[in-house]
């Protein structure tokens, strides 16, 4: 006698039931995800901190307007720095890479390509309009705590309060003994 394993589909269930509960558990996920965002904010009243990522070589207008066709590698290298990518397989090209993201802002991202024919400069592409160093300082906007800076400068009243507790704290230090002399060390590598 022969079993067989296959089983038949039960009474009472269909596809389009199977589908429409996946369906559903999906789409419970997607509200349990927003759901957790909404709690891990405590209602959207307060964001977790997220630090600043900056990554890659700053490059802007300035520095590319310096370099010339036929430049040296040593000479572009001190004017743009290391580059983020140097391929082995593209030995005549360097890439300089910049990610920046922030907390409430949008990312920014630039590529500047430089292309070498042997060891002089050949061209440079970018990748979009470079930000001039101004602008590029101008567009990270420092974040400073709410409220009145503090006041950086004494008044008179201040200064002579300030003179009159001077002399008591400068007699204790004068009936110090004085400091030893410096002693003279051997040098550190044997000569």
């Amino acid at each position: 006698m022969e079993r067989t394993f296959l089983r038949r589909p039960r009474a009472g269930r269909s596809d389009g039931a199977v589908l429409a509960l996946a369906v559903l558990l999906l789409g419970g996920c997607a509200s349990l995800q927003d759901g957790a965002q909404r709690l891990a904010t405590l209602g959207g009243a307060i964001s977790p901190y997220r630090m600043d990522i900056l990554q890659g070589n700053v490059v802007v207008r300035e520095q590319v307007e310096a370099l010339q066709p036929g430049m040296p590698r040593q000479q572009v290298q001190a004017i743009l720095g290391t580059p983020l990518v140097a391929s082995i397989f593209h030995a005549d090209r360097w890439d300089y890479v910049f990610t920046f993201q922030r907390q409430g802002q949008p990312p920014q991202r630039r590529v500047v390509s430089v292309f070498f024919e042997g060891e002089r400069l050949a061209r440079v592409h970018a990748d979009g309009e470079l930000p001039s160093e101004r602008e590029f300082v101008a567009s990270l906007p420092v974040r400073r705590p709410a409220g009145k800076p503090p006041v950086l400068e004494a008044d008179e009243a201040q200064l002579r309060a300030a003179q009159g507790r001077a002399p008591a704290a400068a007699a204790p230090a004068a009936a110090q003994p004085p400091a030893p002399a410096a002693t003279a060390y051997p040098p550190l590598e044997a000569r």
